[in-house]
């Protein structure tokens, strides 16, 4: 799939080829396409992490920016859920990880996560798991959440840059 970038985060699908009308008259005659990026967008799927449980996908890769979906503690192997908060958050990290070695990427790469925890008092266990896997300390945001997909304690997702 191929697509616009026109700022930060907008990317516009492209069907036909080349730049839409309203692009060129952003431009303005002769300018150089400084606002509108042509980017190759690539859907990142692998076995070694859960198969999307409805309509969306593991990842894509828009340019240099791998966007996961969230990665919940399910085993890709047999679709078990590990017991507990620690076991949980590995699980979730090695998920994210199998993504990112999907696109060739690592942890290193990433440079946000967000992850979602259903209980906030599980905060400084999930911590010590997950500094294990994001050592570079990528930006994140954590927030408390009411449930999570099958019942589980946390969830992560993250954005990884590509060299």
């Amino acid at each position: 799939m191929r697509g616009l970038l026109c700022g930060p985060y907008d990317i516009i699908p492209l069907e036909t080829g080349g730049l839409p009308p309203e692009a060129e008259d952003l431009r303005g005659p002769g300018a150089a396409a400084t606002a509108w990026e042509e980017i190759q967008m690539k859907k990142i799927e692998t076995t070694k992490a859960p198969a999307a449980i409805g309509p969306y996908s593991q990842a894509w890769l828009s340019g240099k920016l791998l966007f996961t979906s969230g990665q919940i503690p399910v085993d890709p192997a047999d679709g078990s859920v590990p017991e507990g908060i620690a076991a949980q958050a590995e699980q979730s990290c090695r998920n994210v990880g199998a993504i990112l070695a999907e696109a060739g990427l690592s942890f290193e790469n990433v440079v946000k996560t967000t992850c979602f925890l259903a209980d906030m008092g599980d905060f400084a266990v999930f911590n010590g798991v997950y500094e294990k896997f994001f050592v570079s300390k990528p930006a994140r945001s954590c927030v408390a959440v009411k449930t999570l997909p099958k019942g589980v304690l946390c969830e992560i997702e993250a954005i990884a840059e590509a060299e």
